[in-house]
């Protein structure tokens, strides 16, 4: 009968410890020493509850990952695969870069496309592909991305814009 009280006296220890300790820290340092920080800083905000983030749920069916995806022109010829995305400093998408001709890796060019040129299939479709609408001759004659160095970005049209610093 001893040995059945053992685990509500070390319960009711340890819910006594969880008290006092926090009672004793908050009682505040009594040998008088200075506080660490000087009395005109704010200290770390307090808030009644933490705040929860909000959450959102994204179905499997309504999104995609894109980078790795091959790409194709409009008359179905493979124009590479998208290694990078590009966002301006609003955080708004503005290019996408492929990873363009070459084999094997061997040759390749990485080549910065506008956003818009890019169509995309409807989510859940996981056979089609992505489109470009853009030949292979467009493409092969634009500059080359590279990161670091100002980006030259090929659009819709086949025009080359730059992209604002």
């Amino acid at each position: 009968m001893r040995g059945e009280n053992r685990p509500a006296i070390a319960f009711a220890a340890l819910l006594t410890l969880t008290a006092v300790i926090p009672a004793a820290f908050a009682a505040g340092d009594t040998n008088n020493e200075p506080p660490s920080a000087p009395a005109n800083r704010p200290g770390p905000p307090t808030t009644s509850s933490p705040t929860t983030p909000e959450i959102t749920i994204l179905n499997k069916h309504e999104v995609e990952g894109i980078l790795g995806r091959e790409v194709r022109s409009t008359t179905d010829e493979n124009m590479g695969r998208i290694v990078d995305v590009l966002v301006d400093r609003a955080g708004q998408v503005r290019a996408a870069i492929i990873d363009f001709g070459g084999f094997l890796g061997v040759g390749s060019r990485k080549i910065a496309v506008d956003w818009n040129a890019l169509h995309f299939p409807q989510p859940g479709k996981s056979g089609e592909k992505i489109v470009l609408e853009l030949t292979r001759d467009q493409v092969k004659s634009a500059p080359q991305y590279q990161e670091g160095k100002p980006v030259v970005v090929l659009g819709a049209s086949g025009k080359l814009e730059p992209l604002p610093e």
